[in-house]
Order: structure tokens, then C-alpha cells, then sequence
């Protein structure tokens, strides 16, 4: 039996029983490898087919727990849509856009829901506080010299040591210090390309992603994704030809929060391999999965050294600190050389002292608590999102991350509704910023790393409250 027709017959048995009510709300449902062994199909296929039924809103996943008949009414907004921007180059830069919503960082006067980076209430800011001092005293000079050009030895054999809990298997030497993430990616494009190369991104894609391609005059190729699977892989197929490099945010993308299959990851890997086309990979945000375990990396297929993974402690830990690092395989050459250009070293005493909290093991204590506070603002987002927004409002369901997506009825242009906001002291980030095309106007992202509490509440109320007004007056 066709494997495709296997998988369909499945979820949408399943999907009527929980529609007649005949599995129940919070029922818990059969495992992976249950529902694999009881329907003969493989532990992938049972994978997708408990994705679908989370894409229709009937299932949710329980960290620890595994998967469960959506109990929670406000799940059942209806999904986002995939994506469809056209298979041409961009080159609309919505700079203006993209200026006057990042001016609005460090306001205290404004609830940013527009800046994706976890509030500083939700991380242990006392600890670096003392993790400073203490590298202050332990570095030579006081941490006044020149780090290696490679970076902090002790924060490169931790980032090295995680890398095994997603099969990376790095090294120390395998790995490059940079000035946060953006930097890593930067050195990245400028090892591999020219101008009037050609980078595939997905879309929709991080603000900062698109103007750092445009500013080394690289032609841009949006490749459409789904909300829970991510990018089209026949798309990106059909545009091989025309393409120098990719660049992807497998895990947890922002704005749309979803995480690439494992096995999707690997075809990208060997598609793009076979093709000769380097895969930079910003793994950011892979730290903040909602499930019960870290997702594999596109660098964890990698046999050739082609895949250039980079991240950061920035939406973890310390956005401001700047700590990032890339794994650039068989590039690592080229990537050193141009950070002695740009760099010649990273901030010494800051490295070391997120080498030392990296060491402590506090880092996995914190990040559990993250995780937990992030998946219940995600609830706490959608719950309001169902009482308050618009009818034909859509969201995301992500994964992991810090991002929920928007979609509101096409009467909605968000970039008016941030004009609006703003006059209430809200920021929101408009759709049109995360892309290059003529497309999700109608869209915006929001952070969940706010610490949750009735203003935030009354806050979202209020969007949804303008919403509303601007929809009554175009009709």
C-alpha cells in the first residue's frame, strides 16, 4: 500500500474519532513506537502523522509525557498558512520598517512584544553578574590581552561537549568564536560569497538575516515553509540551479517557531551537498525546545564538512553580552582568517565567564526553567489571542523558541496596527519585515520571553482591541 495513503488513512481516522468525540479530551494518545507497531508503518511515518494532527489543532505534545487529545480550546485557532512567496529575487527592503521597530530597544516605557530576546527577568543575572568577577581575577591581566584567534579555549570545549547531545560530535578545533551570532553568519557570507550571488532563505525570515545578505549585494531567494515542518524541500529542489548558498534556521525558526524534521534536515543536507551549495546553519534558538529533547542539527548529517553551524547564547542567556561561535568545517580557514580581519579577537573577559557558567552546569537549570516559562506564555499568548483577536485570527504552533506568529484576516495591515500600538506604548513587529516581497502585511510576530503578568495581558487585549477597529473600518 502506498506509503503516502498509509499515512493519510491514519491521521484522518484519528482526527475523526477525536471530532465524534470518541477519543476524549486530554486522553492521552499512543506512543511513536506504539502507533508505529500497531498500524505497521515506520517510527517516521507515525511522526508525521502526530504532526498533522498538531497542525490541525487535535493533538498537542507534552514534554516528558508524549501525546495527548488537545484538551485546551484556545489550540484550536486555526494553523497559520504556508507560505507562498514568488520564486523570484526580492528587493524590497523594508528598511524604514525594519529601523523604526529595533529603534524602540532598551524603551522602558513600551511593552516590546517586537523584540525577540527573553526579558531580563527570566534570566540569572545575578550569577554572570559574579561569573564577571571571577573571570576578572582568574585571566591573565585581568582579561586586558588578546584571546587566542580562535577564541576562549574553555568556552569552545563546552560549546564542543553540548554538541554531543544533538550527535554534532565537535571538538574544541573545530569551533570559532564570534561576536554573537550575526557576526558568526557574517563571516559565514563573506567567506563564501560575492556580490551578485544568489542565498536561499526561508520565508518568512529574521529582519536581521535579510539586510545583512542585501548589504554584501546578494540577490535573494524566499523558499516557502510550512508552520510545522519548515522548508519546502521540493521548492528548494527545483531552485538548485540558481543558487550559491543557504542559509536556514532549522530549529525553531523565528518568526514561525517550527523545527524541522530530522529526516527532512538530512535530505537538505545531502540535496545541497550533492549540488555543492555550503548550508549555513543558525542554530540560535535550538536550546529552546518545548518537547522532551534537543533536536538534531542539519549540522548532525553532515559527512563532508559543508554545513557551517553557528549560535549563541544571545536569546538563551545574555543577549547583550555578544557571545556567539560558529563550526565552519571544511571553511574553518577562511572563517579564522577573516575574523583576524575584522575581529582579531573576541571580548576576553565575557567569553570566559560564559565558558565558566557553561562549566558550572547551572546552564541546563536555567534553561529548564526558560523552556517552561516559554511554552506556558506561548498557552498564555493563545489563550488571549482566542477571547480577544479578530475572528479568522490564525497562529503558529511553535515548537521551541520565542516567537508566535500572527496572521490576521487580510483587512489587517500590521504595519498600521504597529502605528497604533505604539500610541498605547506597545510595540509589535509587522509581517512586512520579514521578508523582501510584497507579502504578510496582514501578519506581525510576537515575543513570548516577556515575563508573564496582568499588564501583559491588558497589553495584548489592547492589540487585539485596535485589530478589531482597523477590520471595522475597511468594511
Amino acid at each position: 500500500m502506498n506509503k503516502t495513503f498509509i499515512y493519510d488513512k491514519i491521521s484522518k481516522n484519528i482526527a475523526e474519532k477525536i471530532k465524534a468525540g470518541v477519543l476524549k479530551s486530554g486522553e492521552r494518545l499512543p506512543s511513536v513506537r506504539t502507533l508505529s507497531k500497531q498500524h505497521g508503518i515506520s517510527v517516521n511515518t507515525a511522526k508525521k502523522v502526530y504532526l498533522e494532527l498538531e497542525a490541525q489543532s487535535l493533538v498537542e505534545a507534552k514534554p516528558q509525557s508524549g501525546y495527548f487529545v488537545n484538551s485546551l480550546k484556545f489550540l484550536n485557532i486555526p494553523l497559520s498558512k504556508p507560505s507562498h512567496p514568488k520564486p523570484t529575487f526580492g528587493y524590497k527592503e523594508p528598511n524604514e520598517l525594519i529601523n523604526d521597530v529595533y529603534s524602540n530597544m532598551g524603551r522602558n516605557d513600551l511593552t516590546l512584544f517586537s523584540i525577540g530576546i527573553p526579558s531580563g527577568n527570566l534570566l540569572p543575572l545575578a550569577r554572570l553578574k559574579k561569573e564577571i568577577v571571577l573571570a576578572t581575577r582568574e585571566l591573565r591581566e585581568g582579561g586586558t590581552e588578546y584571546e587566542p584567534l580562535q577564541g576562549n579555549a574553555k568556552l569552545r570545549r563546552m560549546i564542543a561537549s553540548r554538541s554531543l547531545s544533538w550527535e554534532g560530535n565537535l571538538h574544541e578545533h573545530d569551533i570559532i568564536t564570534t561576536n554573537g551570532c550575526m557576526n558568526a553568519l557574517a563571516l559565514c557570507l563573506m567567506a563564501l560569497t560575492k556580490s551578485g550571488d544568489v542565498i536561499a532563505l526561508e520565508s518568512p525570515c529574521y529582519p536581521g538575516i535579510l539586510q545583512l545578505a542585501v548589504s554584501l549585494g546578494l540577490k535573494i531567494l524566499e523558499i516557502p515553509t510550512h508552520p510545522v515542518t519548515g522548508i519546502n524541500i521540493d521548492k528548494l529542489t527545483t531552485l538548485l540551479p540558481k543558487i550559491n548558498v543557504c542559509l536556514l534556521v532549522p530549529n525553531f525558526n523565528t518568526p514561525l517557531g517550527y523545527c524541522m524534521p530530522d529526516e527532512n534536515k538530512k535530505k537538505v543536507v545531502e540535496l545541497l551537498d550533492k549540488s555543492n551549495i555550503p548550508l549555513i546553519e543558525d542554530d540560535t534558538y535550538g536550546d529552546l525546545f518545548f518537547n522532551d529533547e534537543r533536536p538534531k542539527c542539519c549540522k548532525s548529517f553532515d559527512q563532508n564538512g559543508t554545513v557551517l553551524w553557528c549560535g549563541s547564547v544571545s536569546k538563551t542567556l545574555a543577549p547583550g553580552y555578544r557571545v556567539g561561535w560558529v563550526a565552519p568545517g571544511k571553511y574553518l580557514e577562511r572563517i579564522t582568517k577573516l575574523k583576524l580581519v575584522h575581529s582579531i579577537s573576541s571580548t576576553t573577559i565575557i567569553h570566559e565567564a560564559i565558558g565558566n557558567f557553561l562549566m558550572t552546569g547551572r546552564y541546563d537549570n536555567h534553561l529548564r526553567n526558560l523552556r517552561k516559562t516559554l511554552l506556558r506564555n506561548y498557552k498564555f499568548y493563545a489563550h488571549c489571542i482566542s477571547e480577544h483577536f479578530p475572528e479568522g485570527t490564525k497562529i503558529s504552533q511553535p515548537q521551541g523558541g520565542l516567537a508566535l506568529w500572527v496572521e490576521f484576516p487580510k483587512e489587517i495591515n500590521t504595519t498600521q496596527l504597529y502605528d497604533y500600538a505604539l500610541t498605547h506604548k506597545i510595540g509589535i513587529a509587522p509581517g512586512r519585515m520579514f521578508t523582501l516581497q510584497d507579502q504578510f502585511q496582514h501578519c506581525m510576530r510576537l515575543c513570548i520571553g516577556l515575563p508573564r503578568a496582568n499588564e501583559l495581558y491588558n497589553k495584548l487585549k489592547q492589540v487585539g482591541a485596535l485589530a478589531k477597529m482597523i477590520m471595522a473600518r475597511r468594511r
